[in-house]
């Protein structure tokens, strides 16, 4: 067996013998992989045990004398483990505790005690359904944002950020994603940050080498009085994971959300690969035991966009 990661999208895996593409994006720029990503490939194997031990320990606990004995339950269950004996609905088995039991009983009799209950809300259908000229209208207004208000964000907003990524769809529901908010203390983030790249000149580390000219030139706009890095935001969210798929559809939310508050945000790919790649600024992040995936800066915008941005012609296949 050999370990090996994905210089493309920095997934990691083991394979036995030669592989030529990685198995997460299909491109074929693979290398070996480091003893970190080695050891994180092992933690996320224990993670994923320990994950199934508690699933498989963990039922949903219906409340018999609410049951109708519907079979809605029964029917939507993805991993076969609800039945229906003198009917009433009854759990049979270890379960991936996706919810959808608790989502579609029309009377309320299923839950989840490893969750928090009081978050379930009933659906309301003029709200949970968006329209879709709406819809589509505000992801082509949307905008990476570059520019900011020298405000900071609202401590509800950032939380209603994060429960938009929170309630994102992750594979096999594992619910993986750490968010870390910065705004209190992203000043003394951003000398870490800045002390780094300034190692980084004689001590790379796992910063790619082509990267080095560009940090030189960030380098030397800060001493000019840019930071083109952090770009005046207020505030820094990254999302780690050990999927970066589960961390890429949580982001995609969480912008949406941002948006929807009045707020605008940018993906920084500079500050994923300069966080990964420094030791300090993952103890401070606490993310020392997740991989860093995503990074975004956030703040109010301060330019105004008055219509949308034009694109090149959908690249699609209609079979």
């Amino acid at each position: 067996m050999a370990f090996y990661t994905c210089n493309v999208c920095r997934f990691s895996f083991e394979r036995i013998g030669q592989i030529s593409e990685c198995p997460d994006c299909g491109k074929s720029n693979i290398r070996e992989a480091t003893a970190e990503e080695q050891a994180a490939v092992m933690r996320y194997r224990a993670e994923a045990a320990s994950d199934n031990t508690r699933r498989e320990n963990t039922m949903v606990t219906i409340d018999q004398a609410k049951c109708t004995g519907c079979g809605q339950c029964v029917n939507d269950c993805i991993a076969n483990n609800l039945s229906l004996r003198d009917d009433k609905a009854v759990c049979g088995g270890p379960c991936v505790l996706c919810g959808h039991c608790v989502a579609i009983c029309p009377a309320g009799a299923v839950s989840i005690p490893e969750y928090e209950m009081t978050d379930v809300e009933l659906i309301d259908k003029n709200r949970a359904f968006l329209d879709s000229g709406s819809f589509l209208h505000a992801v082509k207004a949307r905008r990476s944002i570059r520019q900011y208000a020298d405000r900071l964000v609202e401590r509800d907003k950032l939380e209603y950020i994060v429960q938009a990524g929170r309630y994102t769809a992750t594979g096999s529901n594992r619910q993986e994603c750490r968010f870390v908010v910065v705004q209190d203390g992203l000043s003394t983030f951003k000398d870490i940050i800045w002390n780094g790249v300034a190692a980084a000149k004689d001590n790379p580390g796992d910063i790619p080498e082509q990267m080095l000219p560009a940090l030189q030139r960030f380098l030397d706009m800060r001493a000019q009085g840019t930071d083109y890095l952090f770009r005046d935001a207020p505030a820094v969210i990254y999302v780690a994971a050990e999927s970066a798929v589960n961390a890429a559809l949580a982001a995609q939310n969480m912008e949406m959300a941002a948006v929807s508050q009045g707020l605008g945000m940018l993906y920084n790919g500079f500050l994923v690969r300069l966080a990964a790649g420094n030791p300090a600024a993952l103890d401070w992040l606490d993310l020392k035991d997740k991989p860093v995936q995503v990074c975004m800066l956030v703040g109010y915008p301060r330019v105004t966009y008055q219509r949308t941005a034009p694109r090149r012609a959908a690249d699609v296949r209609w079979r």
